[in-house]
């Protein structure tokens, strides 16, 4: 088939901008063939773009012969655009279709797609994301990654307003000076290197000079797990501020989770209607729940936890039934937490870190760090950890290193909440995992 050049044909309107108040209007639209349906005289071509479908309709005895044999060709998710008259009609659900006067195929696809583009037919994920090019162009994908766009939009509007400033540090770090073992090697030239787990050294340092900072981009983690929550590589939005405590940044935390949730509320309405999904916007302060008061919550559930272990996801599991929707968990063992978790003055044995809780997913950790030199290598020390590794990010300490707190979401997860969504890999455009390389 030889396919037409755009030549010089620009997109008018979308899908969505089409009223029927526009009846006679002539528009150019541009998409793929959703589905073709043909009824004796007409043929019924929905076309859709990233903002939604329309119906193009081919009257076969009024239509030119041109239209019409370019109509007869088309199949799923050929690529066309379109150029014709609005017809305001009580025949659709939008109140309107579009007579074609002109259609050029622009590219072509197989007609043996891997799976069904409408949904009609579900696949499985794997399969799903064997195919994610085209699972992808499946309204309820474009729906999740269009509201994942609003709520990282609102983020930066959020943060911008209180005087943060955005900054971009390395992804590739010379030692794995952040205390995990879940560490991706490198060969960079003749050294190893490392993939970065989070910009938390970084943005530490970062405050001395900028003060509120924060960043959005993806980090790495050799992670074990193959659960419906974990990802080899992942988006984090991290912040950080020069001084202020855990409670500070926690404040801030539950008012940018409001305001994200009420964005996506207003401006989102008919990507939640495609989910059937509803979002509910959290009223502020959220509950506060120390790591005490959460292990005798379990006790009570026939859950015991010894005391400075962390909560395996059964418990999580029960913690989420007891208080259904945002809290934090607050004051834990000092020894659980990351070794720049700042410990508490009135009890060392804990700190505040803190953890921010959406039912029984963990969305959200921070806390206040350690700003003190000499208290941090003792931390370090007690993690079996080697202060020589820490040697460029203790030096900061000797250059005036304010009080500071901060916190890191996990975009993934906040998507799953916004969007109902279960498993992490619907929420990411090419997931990674352990198993999972390509596409």
């Amino acid at each position: 088939m030889k396919l037409d050049a755009i030549g010089d044909w620009r997109r008018t309107h979308y899908s969505n901008d089409v009223k029927p108040e526009m009846d006679g209007k002539e528009i150019t639209l541009f998409g793929w063939v959703r589905e073709i349906r043909d009824l004796g005289a007409l043929r019924f071509v929905i076309l859709q773009d990233r903002e939604g479908t329309i119906q193009i309709t081919i009257l076969k005895k009024k239509a030119s012969s041109e239209v019409l044999a370019k109509s007869e060709t088309l199949q799923k998710r050929y690529s066309i655009g379109v150029q014709g008259f609005v017809k305001k009609t009580d025949m659709t659900p939008r109140g309107i279709e579009v007579i074609p006067k002109g259609i050029k195929i622009l590219s072509i696809a197989e007609s043996q797609l891997p799976i069904d583009i409408t949904g009609k037919t579900p696949a499985n994920l794997e399969v799903r994301l064997d195919a994610r090019a085209l699972d992808l162009c499946q309204e309820d994908n474009i729906a999740t990654f269009k509201i994942q766009h609003a709520a990282v939009e609102a983020i930066r509007d959020f943060l911008f307003e209180r005087g943060f400033l955005e900054v971009h540090t390395p992804r590739i770090i010379g030692s794995a000076t952040e205390g995990g073992a879940e560490l991706f090697s490198i060969d960079y030239f003749e050294r190893k290197a490392f993939l970065a787990q989070s910009p938390q050294l970084y943005k530490e340092q970062l405050v001395m000079s900028l003060e509120r900072v924060f960043e959005i981009g993806p980090f790495f983690r050799a992670e074990e797990s193959h659960t419906r929550r974990h990802l080899s590589e992942f988006v984090s939005i991290d912040i950080e501020q020069a001084f202020a405590t855990a409670e500070d940044v926690m404040q801030l935390l539950e008012q940018l989770v409001q305001d994200i949730c009420k964005v996506v509320n207003e401006n989102c309405r008919e990507e939640l209607a495609t989910l059937k999904h509803t979002l509910k916007v959290p009223e502020i302060p959220f509950k506060r729940l120390t790591y005490d008061e959460a292990l005798q919550d379990l006790k009570k559930e026939g859950i015991e936890i010894p005391w400075g272990e962390d909560m395996p996801t059964p418990a999580c599991r029960t913690l989420g039934k007891k208080h259904p929707y945002f809290y934090f968990l607050t004051d834990w063992p000092t020894h659980s937490k990351a070794f720049y978790i700042k410990p508490r003055e009135d009890n060392p044995e804990l700190c505040e870190g803190f953890d921010l809780m959406w039912r029984w997913l963990e969305l959200v950790s921070g806390g206040t760090r350690i700003a003190s030199k000499e208290l941090l290598m003792k931390r370090l020390e007690e993690k079996g950890l080697k202060p020589e590794s820490f040697k460029h990010h203790l030096e900061a300490f000797d250059y005036g290193m304010p009080p500071h707190a901060g916190w890191a979401i996990g975009l993934e997860r906040l998507t799953m909440l916004l969007t109902g969504k279960k498993n992490i890999r619907e929420v990411t455009l090419y997931p990674r995992d352990k198993f999972r390389l390509t596409p």
